[in-house]
């Protein structure tokens, strides 16, 4: 079995406005880079569906995902945050980046593939139970895990999140599901602020001060989120993938280099392989400096593909 590339052109037509940092370029920069080191042919490849409002139901209430529909526009510009806002085609990006989610986890648990990796946008780990915000409009990855729960016989799964950011949505969406484990590793203080305590078997957040460097992070990861790992055993990892931890970016303040993501996307692998017979799905987050969001994106596909 191989690793599958799941995107779709929809998720490049999105923009939230003009110069925006999470913009359609980063799609193809890492499509580029993933050509440039000549693996992107021995992927699987995949067009993202469009996700269905009962998928979308599995993390966010009827009324929500009604709101969404209802504001996307036909033209122009619709504002859902003062960080968020769609176009004419951001509805089916948003779709798409969800419903990428749920074909990853159908392709990984029908043995069509070994792992996948979500080329997609809006990002989603923001988007809170009945809240856009942060770029995003769905969990995407609460979505894609609680496919897996209801549909594949998956008792527990672990979501790992290493965006700079505070995967604040997907905490909110999870809060007190004893199926999944939420480890988050976050610039702190730092957007969107504020996060939650963690709970034995179901959070562990793992702050990180601003201008943490690399020993720092995997200090952190090793002390915090492994041992967790090891109690859990989950059955099925998800990976919200975010790349502005890294020392370019210029969103944050956090020092990660490109070897970073080479070594937790290791871990990953390892901890998959002992409790998880190796089923993997990672999803997009952030990341937008984009020479180093292609590298460092490409080293986590690379990882997934044990090259």
């Amino acid at each position: 079995m191989s690793t599958v590339l799941i995107s779709h052109r929809d998720c490049v037509r999105h923009e939230i406005s003009e110069g925006h940092p999470e913009c359609p370029q980063r799609i193809d920069a890492i499509s580029d880079q993933l050509k440039k080191q000549e693996i992107y042919d021995y992927l699987q490849h995949r067009d993202a569906p469009l996700a269905t409002r009962e998928q979308l139901m599995l993390a966010h209430p009827e009324s929500y995902v009604a709101h969404i529909h209802d504001m996307a526009p036909s033209s122009g510009t619709a504002q859902l945050d003062a960080d968020t806002a769609m176009n004419q085609y951001s509805l089916d990006a948003g779709l798409r980046a969800a419903g990428a989610g749920v074909m990853a986890v159908d392709m990984v648990c029908g043995g069509e593939a070994e792992n996948a990796f979500c080329l997609t946008r809006p990002p989603g780990h923001h988007a809170e139970r009945a809240q856009a915000m942060g770029f995003c409009f769905f969990g995407n990855i609460v979505i894609a895990a609680r496919h897996a729960i209801k549909n594949h016989n998956v008792e527990r799964v672990a979501i790992l999140d290493f965006d700079v950011h505070h995967g604040n949505g997907t905490e909110d969406i999870v809060d007190g599901d004893p199926n999944i484990l939420f480890c988050s590793s976050f610039q702190h203080p730092f957007y969107p602020g504020n996060f939650r305590q963690n709970i034995d078997n179901q959070r562990v957040n793992v702050p990180l001060k601003s201008g943490s460097n690399s020993a720092d992070f995997r200090h952190a990861i090793t002390a915090n989120w492994f041992p967790a790992l090891e109690e859990f055993k989950p059955q099925m990892i998800f990976v919200s993938a975010g790349f502005d931890a890294h020392a370019e970016d210029p969103l944050a303040n956090i020092s990660l280099l490109d070897d970073d993501f080479v070594w937790i996307t290791t871990h990953i692998m390892d901890f998959a392989d002992r409790f998880s017979d190796g089923r993997i799905v990672s999803i997009l987050e952030g990341g937008y400096a984009l020479p180093a969001l292609s590298r460092c994106a490409s080293a986590h596909v690379r990882g997934l593909m044990r090259l």
